[in-house]
Formats: C-alpha cells, sequence, structure tokens
C-alpha cells in the first residue's frame, strides 16, 4: 500500500502545473459572452451575405481583439481598454503589410517592433494590451496576403474592435447605478466584514479583501477624474464617501489588537451605510451605537458617525483628495514616456522579447514552416510581463492549444467554409470570455478554435491547418523556454525579497509619519492625509507583492519552492502595518504619546531588516530583541517587528 502511494506521488503531475490547470473559481461574465457571440458571428454573416468573406473575417478578427480587451468595470475605463489598443493594432497591421514579403527585411523591422511593443507594455494595463495588439497583428500582417489596398484592412481590424465597444456601450444609458458607486458600496460592505472579524481568526483575509477593495475604488473613481478633471460632483461625492472610510479601516486594527469583538450595531450601521451609497440616499438620520468604552472603541465610533454624516450630506464634497488629483494628460504622457526610456525593466523586457520574435522570425525564413507567423504569435501571447510565469505560461500554451486543436478539427472537417460558419463562430466565440476568467490554459483552448476558423476563412486550408499549428506553437514554446527564460537568470529567482525588503523600507518610513522623526529637537509629524497615503502605498506594494508570489507559485522547483518560504514574512509585514495603525489610533484617543528613542530604534530595526532581505535570495539572520516600555503603547508594533525579524532568520 505504501508503495502504491510513493509511486502515485512520483507519476503525478508537478503541483506548478496542476495549479495553473486548476479552473479559477471566477464566475461567468455573461454579459461578455453574449457581446463576443454577437461581435465575433455577425460580421461573418455580413461578409457573406455581400460576399465578402475575407473582410468579414477581418472585420471578426478586430472584434475579437476588442472582446480580450473588454476586461474593465467601469465603462470610461472600457472606452480606454478597447479604443485605444485598437489603434495600435490598426498600426501594427498597416506596418506588417508594409513589410510583407520582404524576407529578412521583414525580420529586422518585425524586431525593431517587438521591442518598442515590450517596452510601451511595462507602463500599465491599457499600455500592455496596446502593445500586445501592435506586436501580434505587425505578425500577422507579414504572414497573410490582406486584401489592396493598405488601408483596407487596418480599417477592417478597427471597426471590428470599435463594432465590440458600440456593444458595450448599448447598456450604458440603461444602467440605474453606475459602476463606480456599487463599488464603493462594496468597499463600505467589505469594511463591515472586517470590523465584524476582528478580534476573530478570520481578520487577516478580511482585511486583505478590504485592501483589494480600496484598490478598486480608488482606481474607478480617478480613471474617471482623470477625464472630467474633477468637474463631475457625482464623482467628488463618490471620493468623499470612499475617502471617509479609511478612519474605519485604520480603527480595525486597535480592535483587533484587543481581541474583543465589536457589538453587531456597529458593522450593520456599516453595511446600512452602503446600502445608502448604493442607492444614494442622503438626508439619513445619525446611527444608533453603543457607548465605546477604550480608545480603539471611541476611534470606530468617531470614524463612524463623521462617515455617516458625509454619506448622509449631499453638499459633503469639500473632502481632500487623499491620493492627490490625477495629473493632465500632456504630464501623464511625459512621466510614461521618461519611464519607459529610463526604466531598465522596460528595457530588459523590450530586448527579451525582441530577442524572440527576431529568432522566431529567423527560424521560419531559413527553414520551410508552413504560415510561419503562428510561432512569433505564439511568442507573443507566451511572453508578456504582467501575465505570470513565462515558464509555466509556455507549457499551458502547449497544453492549451492541443486542447483547442481538439475542438477545431472535427469543425474544419465537417463544417464546409459558407453560412455554416456564422452558427459556428457564434457557438465558439462565447467561450472566450467564459473560459478567460477560469486560467490561461483554458483561454488558449477558447481561442485557438477561433483563431483557425479566421485563418481558414483567409487561406482556405481547412483541417490541414490543425497540424502545422500545433507544430508551431510547440516551436515557439520551445523559443521562449530558451531565449525567453533559460538565458534571463533573472527568471531563475524570485523577487519577493527584493520587493519585501521595498515594502519593510516604506514601513519604517510610515512609523515615522505615525510617530515623529524621533529628534532630539521634537517629534514632527505630517497631516492625516500623508499618513494614510503612506499606510495605502504599503498595502498595494504587499498587494503587489502577494500577486508576486502566486506567479512564483507555478514556476517550476526550486524557484517555487523558494518562494513558498517568504509567505509567512509577508503576513508579518502586514500585522506590523496595523500594529503601527493601532498605535497611532490609540494615541490619538487618549494613549500617552511614544519616546522619541523608542520610535527611533523600530525604525532602525526595520530599515536593517530591509537591508538583509535586499542583500540575499534567502532568508537571513537577523538580531531579533527589542528593548522598550513594555507598558507603552508601542509594545504591540514592538513585538510584531521582533516576530518578523525572527520569522526572517533561517530555522536550524
Amino acid at each position: 500500500m505504501a508503495d502504491a502511494e510513493a509511486d502515485r506521488k512520483r507519476y503525478a503531475p508537478p503541483a506548478w502545473l496542476l495549479t495553473g490547470l486548476r479552473p479559477q473559481p471566477a464566475p461567468v461574465p455573461w454579459a461578455a459572452v453574449v457581446r463576443a457571440s454577437v461581435a465575433l458571428a455577425a460580421p461573418l454573416a455580413v461578409g457573406f451575405a455581400l460576399d465578402r468573406p475575407t473582410y468579414g473575417a477581418l472585420v471578426s478578427m478586430g472584434a475579437l481583439s476588442g472582446v480580450l480587451g473588454d476586461t474593465a468595470d467601469a465603462y470610461r475605463m472600457r472606452i480606454l481598454n478597447i479604443a485605444v489598443p485598437q489603434l495600435f493594432g490598426a498600426l501594427g497591421i498597416m506596418l506588417g503589410s508594409f513589410v510583407y514579403g520582404t524576407g529578412w527585411a521583414a525580420v529586422g523591422a518585425l524586431t525593431v517592433v517587438a521591442l518598442v511593443s515590450g517596452m510601451i507594455s511595462t507602463i500599465g494595463a491599457v499600455a500592455s494590451l496596446s502593445g500586445l495588439l501592435l506586436l501580434l497583428n505587425s505578425v500577422v500582417a507579414t504572414g497573410l496576403a490582406l486584401p489592396k489596398p493598405w488601408w483596407v484592412a487596418p480599417l477592417l481590424l478597427l471597426f471590428g474592435g470599435l463594432f465590440v465597444l458600440a456593444l458595450t456601450l448599448l447598456a450604458w444609458p440603461l444602467r440605474r447605478k453606475l459602476p463606480e458607486r456599487v463599488s464603493v458600496a462594496d468597499t463600505y460592505l467589505t469594511v463591515a466584514d472586517l470590523l465584524a472579524a476582528a478580534g476573530t481568526d478570520a481578520y487577516e483575509e478580511r482585511r486583505r479583501a478590504t485592501t483589494r477593495s480600496l484598490d478598486t475604488s480608488y482606481d474607478l473613481i480617478l480613471a474617471r477624474r482623470a477625464r472630467h478633471h474633477g468637474r463631475s460632483s457625482t464623482m467628488v461625492r463618490l471620493l468623499a464617501q470612499l475617502n471617509v472610510v479609511i478612519p474605519l479601516v485604520e480603527a480595525a486594527p486597535a480592535v483587533h489588537v484587543r481581541r474583543c469583538p465589536l457589538p453587531e450595531a456597529i458593522p450593520a450601521a456599516v453595511r446600512d451605510l452602503a446600502e445608502d451609497v448604493e442607492e444614494s440616499r442622503t438626508g439619513g438620520t445619525e446611527p444608533e451605537l453603543p457607548a465605546p468604552d477604550s480608545p480603539a472603541t471611541r476611534a470606530v465610533d468617531s470614524a463612524l458617525r463623521h462617515a455617516a454624516a458625509v454619506v448622509h450630506n449631499a453638499d459633503a464634497y469639500n473632502v481632500d483628495d487623499r491620493l492627490g488629483r490625477p495629473a493632465a494628460l500632456a504630464v501623464r504622457i511625459r512621466r510614461a514616456t521618461r519611464s519607459v526610456l529610463f526604466s531598465g525593466t522596460s528595457w530588459r523586457y523590450g530586448l527579451r522579447l525582441a530577442l524572440c520574435i527576431g529568432l522566431a522570425q529567423a527560424l521560419t525564413s531559413l527553414v520551410s514552416v508552413d504560415r510561419s507567423y503562428w510561432v512569433a504569435l505564439t511568442v507573443t501571447f507566451v511572453l508578456k510581463p504582467d501575465f505570470g510565469s513565462v515558464f509555466s505560461r509556455a507549457v499551458l500554451r502547449a497544453v492549451g492549444t492541443a486542447a483547442g486543436l481538439v475542438i477545431a478539427a472535427p469543425v474544419l472537417a465537417e463544417v464546409p467554409i459558407g453560412w455554416w460558419d456564422v452558427p459556428v463562430m457564434a457557438l465558439l466565440a462565447p467561450l472566450i470570455p467564459a473560459l478567460t476568467v477560469k486560467g490561461y490554459a483554458f483561454q488558449t483552448a477558447a481561442i485557438t478554435p477561433v483563431i483557425l476558423l479566421l485563418s481558414d476563412l483567409l487561406n482556405h486550408r481547412g483541417v490541414a491547418l490543425v497540424q502545422p499549428r500545433l507544430v508551431d506553437s510547440l516551436i515557439g514554446c520551445v523559443i521562449v523556454l530558451v531565449a525567453g527564460y533559460l538565458l534571463w537568470p533573472e527568471s531563475w529567482h524570485t523577487r519577493i525579497g527584493h520587493r519585501l525588503a521595498d515594502a519593510v523600507t516604506d514601513l519604517a518610513d510610515y512609523v515615522e509619519s505615525a510617530f515623529g522623526t524621533g529628534d532630539d529637537d521634537g517629534a514632527t509629524r505630517p497631516d492625516h492625509a500623508a499618513r494614510a497615503r503612506a499606510r495605502r502605498l504599503i498595502h498595494r506594494d504587499l498587494s503587489s507583492i502577494r500577486s508576486e508570489f502566486q506567479r512564483a507559485l507555478t514556476e517550476p522547483p526550486p524557484v517555487g519552492d523558494r518562494a513558498a518560504a517568504w509567505l509567512p514574512l509577508v503576513v508579518a509585514v502586514e500585522r506590523i502595518v496595523d500594529a503601527t495603525t493601532a498605535a497611532r489610533v490609540r494615541v490619538n484617543h487618549g494613549a500617552p504619546e511614544p519616546a522619541p528613542a523608542e520610535v527611533a530604534e523600530i525604525r532602525r530595526q526595520l530599515r536593517e531588516l530591509a537591508e538583509r532581505l535586499r542583500a540575499t535570495e534567502v532568508l537571513v539572520a537577523v538580531r531579533t530583541e527589542l528593548p522598550g516600555d513594555e507598558e507603552g503603547v508601542l509594545a504591540p508594533l514592538r513585538q510584531e517587528v521582533a516576530a518578523a525579524r525572527a520569522i526572517a532568520s533561517p530555522q536550524p
């Protein structure tokens, strides 16, 4: 029996592969499913009706790009996510058509486009998708004979993307509630859950959920404000309502440290405020709350009453924006350009992508590969910096392509080119948004038959497309694994330690902003808004670290194993943030100020920990004793810092 169990474990797939193949527990976006069906099938129907099936296929290809970009919640963000990348996609198809059939000139041109695409992809989500479509369409145009004149194909693809955008915007006038308002209301609900969990084991998970919800709400509102520049009274009011929930979040750690759950009336009052926010109700009465019995509960009581006053007051607009007003468009463009040109990360990724694309194009120029553009397409899809582990994506791409070909083979073999392609596309296209939320392998399996069906409309190869596509995908995956992974030493290491070191450094600054510099001349502190910005910056850092942690877990050993070792320290740093906030709240509500020397010692210990983490790839030994007033307000904070330093030391 034991031998059978050992054999089962020996021949079982590795954990990192199972992680990628396990479907994510995400709901199906039904609206996107319907849009994908209409957006990709309708152009084919129009193309057949006009006896222009090639034109219909090109419009559907543009619609496919729009479907991939339709991932935002707020409508104005959807406009950016869909429209801006389509312009880059049209530019890519135009550039590729200019070098079609030029041999090595096309190799050089695509290599340069790959460099630019990779560099701009590091700016942000919209730029990442724009860079992806720029390179993808350039690759397609260098491998397929497109309709003449040169402007026809870019125009058709652009029309397909705008068709998806139009379908997305149809529901805008019909929506009763703004996505931004719903998001803020959801944030209030997560804060209510956080307060209800204070003092229990569920607190840590609720705190992380609150951070994610705050980040989402601020991103949605500030993205809209970037366009309106503060003139929208609705957005100003929503921002005010979001800002006043921050003191409640800051008070939660102080309650949690006491390990004394709050009365149910307090989370219930926050849930009532969430309903008022979602329904945009004003003029409500002050909540009936139990009398506070400690500095922590007084902080909660004060924050909750202030939040209720802002939510119920229709004129409560004059609240500071804690993240600052978005800069003007010209300023943001200058910042992004400077970041791309002078960032080592953007150059490394750009050169990495350019090398792989250049190798793919050179290989298919030297070796006869049927429809060779698929090799470069595979490289482009796999080698994305913000899409997770390169290694696991290459493996999952091969698995997903094989699964997609199983679906595509009977379709290409049995469905003749013509009107039957329309209902088939109407059935295949919805799988893309439905399976994209489940994982990368599932997305690949859904996209592959759709692309093959569109390719068949352009080159009439039928089932003969299947085997070459599998071979081309495997070649592209091998190129990525060798030239995009093995040749780059940074791929073999986790970046968690360095990012965690940066977060600990910011944490030391946060302690300083909360309790002063500790100078002999007296403690000087910035205002509450500065402390709130510092705290949210740290939580964003930690959220990014957790994302990197999840990515690293999908890497093969030893990277994945090393990543798992960092999780306890990530949790410890999160607890230090909460302990700092709890101590500040206690001071604000009557506890004595800590001695400047004690604050300075904690800052020094945190900076020392950051330096040790930054200097190594593995956990290191650090001194854990941290003397101070055992009865003082910073005693819990010192305990959390000592625990973090103990965790950072290797275990015997």
